[in-house]
């Protein structure tokens, strides 16, 4: 049985940094693509960052290049997204995802397989 589980979301203030962590069970981690999404209620799960299998080329979305960063362990099966100078606008849920997307579709939610619970990471002004 495949698990994600994340963690390390929080409350925090404008500025600060947090790292959110998502531990992987069940799957041959190595070989998979893994992403983040965020989710604000009443909209759609947006794509946050992606890493290749083997870690070496990593994707985000405009809004948090720069500031965020995703990274992966694959001999702890782990995804990590450390998070600097975070807005109030980065308040969502963060879900981390795992797939094998061709590259052109590496930022749609639809083809990823396996999806963790998710983590609610809030920022305040």
């Amino acid at each position: 049985q495949v698990q994600l589980v994340e963690s390390g979301g929080g409350l925090v203030q404008a500025g600060s940094s947090l790292r959110l962590s998502c531990a992987a069970s069940g799957l041959a981690f190595s070989t998979y693509t893994m992403a983040w999404f965020r989710q604000v209620p009443g909209q759609d799960r947006e794509f946050v960052a992606a890493i290749r299998s083997n870690g070496g080329n990593t994707f985000y979305t405009d809004s948090v290049k720069g500031r965020f960063t995703a990274s992966r362990d694959n001999a702890k099966a782990t995804l990590y997204l450390q998070m600097d100078s975070l807005k109030p606008e980065d308040t969502a849920t963060y879900f981390c995802a795992a797939g094998k997307p061709i590259l052109s579709a590496l930022r749609l939610s639809s083809i990823y397989h396996y999806w963790g619970q998710g983590t609610q990471v809030t920022v305040s002004s």
